[in-house]
């Protein structure tokens, strides 16, 4: 069988496939993304497809790929692929969760920090040349420990951010559809809020809930304008759940303290105006980047994809009725 793998990936991935039997593989070995008749181009006649999240797999990729068997996306998320049609088509498609929880975690704790202690500011101030020396009044930002930290989005990462906030002594309040096991809210002193109540409430708000069509700019103008003027907004979810230019406007107006993104709604472009504030933290999507994460990442999403191509379920199926179906 044929499989396409659409940008660079780690080392670990690749031994996995070209340890597999009876597989061929066409390898893009360049860090960047392919345009869609490039990547169409490229799959052509293959039955197996690993992708990123950098890459559209919509309906006109897959009407233009007919042997396609399986779409193994390195990602947890998978909005860049029309589930939907793919299952139609009898497509299986695969993601890679679990292995970037932790990192993810760690990544929102950093942003959470250095946007409240205005750390971006002060590390520009120190390399253009301008700081002049300690003073009482210099870069005062927002304190941390014992605040109201609000998780919109209870899944692994953020039950690893919330366990994360015990050791600053905050009050955690979560929105999710369903509340989490009693036991599990004890463990993480977590308590099942609201949507509005959370947004009012927090110090903190941190994004980790799913891009969805019901998800699509959680975060507009009406909900900033609920949240506290003293507060923060982290997104290291996806860029959709934020209306950029809302967000823009807040931040302006100083409607909030702050924001700390890793996602934007058109990566890699920036809603105009973003780049310019001070009061925001810009980092460019590196949830998951650590050697060790991304080797794992790649290292899942080629085992999914020979799985799948050998007749095995595989490990992390999205769309599991298409197994059922065979």
């Amino acid at each position: 069988m044929k499989a396409f793998v659409s940008r660079a990936i780690p080392p670990a991935g690749l031994q996995v496939l070209d340890t597999a039997t009876g597989l061929e593989i066409d390898y893009n070995s360049h860090d960047a993304g392919l345009s869609k008749a490039d990547l169409i181009a490229r799959t052509g006649q293959s039955e197996g497809l690993l992708c990123l999240l950098t890459d559209t797999i919509d309906a006109e990729v897959l009407a233009s790929c007919p042997n396609l068997k399986v779409i193994s996306n390195m990602a947890v998320g998978y909005n860049n692929i029309d589930v939907a049609e793919a299952t139609r088509r009898g497509i299986l498609v695969t993601n890679t969760p679990g292995v970037l929880t932790d990192t993810t975690a760690d990544l929102t704790w950093a942003l959470l920090l250095a946007v409240a202690r205005r750390i971006g500011e002060g590390e520009r101030l120190v390399r253009a040349g301008e700081w002049h020396g300690w003073g009482p009044l210099q870069l005062l930002g927002g304190e941390v420990n014992g605040k109201t930290l609000g998780i919109i989005g209870m899944g692994r990462i953020g039950q690893a951010v919330a366990r994360r906030a015990l050791g600053f002594n905050m009050k955690v309040i979560y929105h999710n559809r369903s509340g989490l096991d009693p036991a599990l809210e004890s463990e993480l002193k977590a308590t099942r809020v609201g949507l509005d109540e959370l947004i009012a409430k927090s110090d903190f708000v941190s994004l980790h809930a799913p891009y969805t069509k019901e998800t699509h700019h959680l975060i507009n103008a009406e909900k900033l304008a609920r949240m506290q003027p003293t507060s923060y907004l982290i997104n290291t979810a996806r860029g959709p759940l934020v209306d950029e230019a809302a967000l823009v406007a807040a931040l302006k107006n100083n409607r909030i303290a702050g924001a700390a993104l890793d996602v934007y709604e058109e990566e890699p472009v920036l809603y105009p105006g973003l780049r310019e504030l001070d009061n925001a933290v810009l980092a460019p999507h590196l949830g998951s980047a650590t050697h060790q994460t991304r080797g794992e990442m790649s290292r899942l999403a080629a085992t999914n994809l020979v799985m799948a191509l050998s007749g095995k379920r595989p490990l992390h199926p999205v769309n599991p009725d298409v197994l059922e179906k065979k």
